[in-house]
């Protein structure tokens, strides 16, 4: 549960940045002053949680970005004349709407791309020459804006996740201008439109990039929340572990399967008491990805068990009963994979969803005792028997899975599940001062390092590793 919490708080927290989070004059600030940036990040978060309530949501709540955004002013020489561009404003930033997003769980690399209709450009123009020159108001106008990003997330000093390397590019579709009281210039003008229009989108393209690079904010805010992490694990394997324990402890390992009754015109097979040993074995196969489009977020996972073991009790007949035999047999399968998809709209009130379910089952090798002397028996039991186990095993495995999956997912209230985490993570930050001093822990039984609470023992709240 607390590391599905966590990834939902981590991406409101992103999402909720505010400028006004950033010291900029580098003082420490008092308990005072980081429990009232605490709340006003709690109010943020509540209001991007109402935000994406609505099915087109632009822009974000408080306006984190300055809109209208001032832009120094430009000179730039050409080859035969001179432009200066004076109070110039730059109007829309604020009018934008997340494209997508991707997150690879896996590599801690986050990207997202950011749309927006277009983008104005207000101020004042002088354009000279050794002859004459002019004066005037000017409007540009970018049109199909789209702002990519791309940043790394890794455990800093103290076990906290931290942005680093953010890479950020703009592009545009289209460029009109329209440059007022050119006179003479006109001429001139027209002669150099595409070099100017280049001109002045390469030079506010600076401004705009270090308006809304978050690094120093994101960072302040992941630095709020209480999870800790070792630096040299994943903190998505610390949830897979955390879901093995979950395994465990409701006593899915060992599992058993449902009897089976098997019936051909050679053969007549029942088995019962199957056990199927190491279902809590599992760990994440390649990447896990989380992908935002649409106004909803995607979840992908993929995992898989080790070898598992397993036996059963089979009663064989044939020819009309002419020929029977019971017996034990033990059994290995190679591997066991599920790949999952999860689908939960940004508008919180709705439960996450369970969109595909994929189960792999590896190959079969038997270990038949008690079958005697009846050769024939064993050699249809040996064709048989694995076909049927995976028969029996995917039967009594897909369905209910399925089934458990989603009413885990139909258990959980996000809108709640963020509230109490928000009210936890300014109590926890009240209290800081002995949770900073846990640098390590030992090893636990799945040899992960555990700091702070970073592997939650409370998995009795319905919350299976799929979700996560």
């Amino acid at each position: 549960m607390e590391k599905l919490n966590y990834y939902v708080l981590c991406f409101l927290l992103l999402t909720s940045y505010s400028a006004s989070d950033v010291q900029k004059d580098g003082k420490a600030e008092t308990a005072a002053e980081a429990e009232a940036r605490l709340n006003r990040l709690s109010e943020e978060v509540r209001a991007v949680l109402e935000h994406y309530k609505d099915p087109d949501p632009v822009g974000l709540p408080n306006d984190p970005v300055p809109d209208p955004m001032p832009i120094p002013d430009i000179k730039h020489s050409f080859s035969l004349h001179t432009m200066t561009l004076r109070n110039i404003t730059v109007h829309g930033l604020s009018k934008f709407r997340i494209d997508n997003a991707f997150s690879d769980l896996v590599d801690m690399q986050v990207s997202m791309g950011v749309k927006m209709d277009n983008l104005m450009v207000f101020g004042n123009h002088t354009i000279s020459t050794w002859l004459s020159s002019s004066s005037g108001d000017f409007n540009v106008t970018l049109v199909g804006i789209y702002i990519e990003a791309i940043a790394m997330l890794e455990v800093a000093r103290g076990g906290y996740l931290e942005a680093t390397d953010i890479k950020m590019d703009i592009v545009f579709q289209d460029i009109e201008m329209d440059f007022q009281n050119l006179g003479l210039m006109g001429s001139f003008f027209q002669g150099m439109i595409n070099t100017v229009g280049t001109f002045i989108f390469d030079s506010i393209k600076p401004y705009i990039l270090s308006q809304i690079n978050l690094q120093a904010g994101i960072n302040k805010n992941l630095r709020d929340i209480p999870q800790t992490f070792p630096n040299s694990i994943p903190p998505l394997d610390l949830a897979v572990a955390e879901g093995r324990k979950y395994v465990r402890g409701k006593g899915f390992d060992p599992y058993k399967i449902a009897d089976y009754h098997y019936s051909s015109h050679l053969l007549t097979l029942d088995i019962t008491h199957t056990w199927l040993y190491g279902l809590a074995s599992f760990y994440r196969v390649g990447n896990i990805t989380a992908q935002m489009e649409k106004n909803a977020l995607d979840i992908v996972v993929h995992v898989g068990t080790q070898k598992l073991e397993g036996t059963c009790q089979w009663e064989a007949s044939t020819l009309m009963s002419f020929l029977s035999k019971n017996g034990m047999t033990s059994f290995s399968i190679d591997y066991f994979h599920v790949y999952a998809r999860i689908n939960q709209t940004l508008d919180t009130r709705n439960h996450p969803m369970l969109t595909d379910l994929q189960l792999k089952l590896g190959n079969i090798q038997l270990r038949m005792e008690g079958t005697g002397t009846l050769d024939y028996v064993l050699e249809l039991l040996v064709n048989v028997l694995p076909n049927v186990l995976r028969y029996q095993i995917m039967d009594a495995v897909e369905i209910p899975l399925k089934r458990r999956i989603q009413e885990i997912l139909n258990s959980i209230d996000v809108s709640k599940l963020i509230e109490e985490n928000m009210n936890n993570l300014v109590a926890s930050k009240r209290n800081r001062t002995d949770v900073q001093s846990v640098t390590s822990k030992p090893f636990d039984e799945e040899g992960l390092v555990i700091h702070g609470k970073a592997l939650n023992e409370d998995m009795n709240q319905n919350v299976s590793i799929i979700a996560r």
